[in-house]
């Protein structure tokens, strides 16, 4: 596959990450949010198996088996279990935004733990981003930290494994740099992902499932963003202009937004966007600090 091409279906994964929080949304609202995400993980594993393929258990580095393993597993659960928790649409793509903080986590943890050179757009980058994540959080009255405590204070839950999700991820991001040696276990993750899940749901007493087109479509569309958009992405970071995608992925948290935005049937303010660019701004500017030599 030549670059253009690679780069092109590295842009699709972005597309179809951006979807993720409507979708997995939707699917809570029909299976329960243990119940369907159990459900997502499971197709989109038999979707990773077909597309990206099985890394043999001998290929993977000990420690990344068991340290990549456990930090993959504890981040997806941690991001579609606060989605799948959230009460309303609104709390959802607020819950989906506080997750779109682990760019710039990733970023100062590689600073901190791999020895990345950062110049001083880190500083204001950070700021800009956690200030653009109170934004949102406040509400329609833009950054206001009694309105967003009274929101957190409403589910702690959701927002809590949401940022868990953030450093979890972050983590996770700056040890495969480390100790992966380009093996690709994202097959093997997603079926533990499920298995975890499915072990939950079964421990809460989970019965069967009524589906219906609705939610059927539901979950096939959820797995297919979720898995097919790592293995989209893997093409195009293996063989695409790597940069550019770098670049478009930090939009990922307004994609998202206007995506749930539709698909949630949820209309959200001025100041919610105001925060949603903030996001977008500071992780580019951690992005670019990390680009330029002190």
């Amino acid at each position: 596959m030549n670059t253009k091409k690679a780069t092109l279906v590295g842009l699709i994964a972005i597309l179809l990450w951006s979807l993720i929080v409507a979708l997995i949304k939707d699917v809570s609202s029909h299976f329960g949010a243990v119940g369907g995400a159990a459900l997502i993980y499971t197709l989109a594993s038999i979707f990773l198996f077909f597309s990206v393929g099985w890394t043999r258990l001998k290929s993977f580095p000990k420690s990344y088996l068991i340290w990549g393993s456990l930090l993959f597993v504890a981040y997806e659960i941690c991001l579609s279990l606060s989605i799948g928790y959230s009460q309303t649409n609104r709390q959802a793509i607020e819950v989906g935004m506080v997750n779109y903080l682990w760019p710039i986590f990733t970023m100062v943890a590689a600073i901190l733990f791999n020895q990345q050179k950062a110049n001083f757009l880190i500083i204001p980058g950070f700021v800009v981003s956690v200030l653009g994540i109170c934004w949102v959080l406040g509400g329609d009255q833009g950054f206001d930290l009694i309105g967003m405590t009274a929101n957190i204070q409403q589910n702690p839950l959701s927002y809590g494994l949401a940022f868990m999700g953030t450093l979890l991820w972050a983590g996770y991001c700056t040890l495969t740099a480390r100790i992966a040696n380009g093996v690709n276990g994202i097959t093997l993750f997603f079926i533990l992902v499920s298995i975890v899940l499915w072990i939950k749901y079964f421990m809460m007493g989970g019965s069967g499932f009524n589906f219906d087109w609705s939610s059927s479509i539901s979950l096939v569309f959820a797995a297919a963003a979720m898995g097919f958009g790592y293995a989209a992405w893997n093409v195009g970071i293996l063989h695409g202009n790597v940069t550019l995608l770098a670049g478009a992925s930090y939009f990922i948290p307004v994609l998202s937004a206007f995506f749930a935005a539709i698909l949630l049937n949820t209309p959200l303010g001025l100041s919610f966007w105001y925060g949603a660019l903030m996001v977008c701004v500071g992780s580019i500017l951690c992005w670019l600090a990390t680009k330029t030599k002190s």
